[in-house]
């Protein structure tokens, strides 16, 4: 009885792979080479974004770090008006809005901003924000 059972098993085992091979075959014709080479692209596409997406997030990071907000200020000698108006343009405000704001005459804000652009090397506003959040100027 016992050989009975394992010829048994055996004989649904070889047929099991005879059928899986026949199955496979029949995928592997029944699909073109262009399926195969459109799965491969895909796989790459999905490993090259993941790739990316991890580079991106470690060189956003900011360059100083453990640095205070104070000592960067001091670093790159901003006056506290300065970093006031720095302030007001990451909110977004206009040089009227901000010399409103502030209290001060419109052409002296311009003057703290060619000031604030010298001093982060920096040519508009847009990158006066961005690079005075990468150095922990702003939150």
């Amino acid at each position: 009885m016992r050989k009975q059972v394992v010829a048994y098993g055996f004989s649904l085992a070889v047929l099991i792979i005879l059928l899986k091979y026949l199955e496979y075959n029949y995928y592997l014709k029944s699909f073109s080479q262009e399926f195969y080479f459109g799965i491969i692209a895909l796989a790459f596409m999905v490993i090259g974004i993941w790739t990316g997406i991890k580079w991106i997030k470690t060189s956003n990071k900011p360059a100083i770090q453990n640095i205070s907000n104070e000592e960067v200020q001091q670093e790159l000698d901003i006056s506290n008006r300065e970093l006031e108006v720095l302030m007001s343009m990451a909110d977004g405000l206009s040089n009227k809005q901000i010399a409103e704001k502030l209290f001060l005459s419109e052409s002296t804000i311009k003057t703290h901003s060619t000031n604030l652009y010298a001093k982060l090397n920096v040519n508009r506003r847009t990158q006066a924000v961005q690079k005075a959040r990468e150095l922990g100027l702003l939150q």
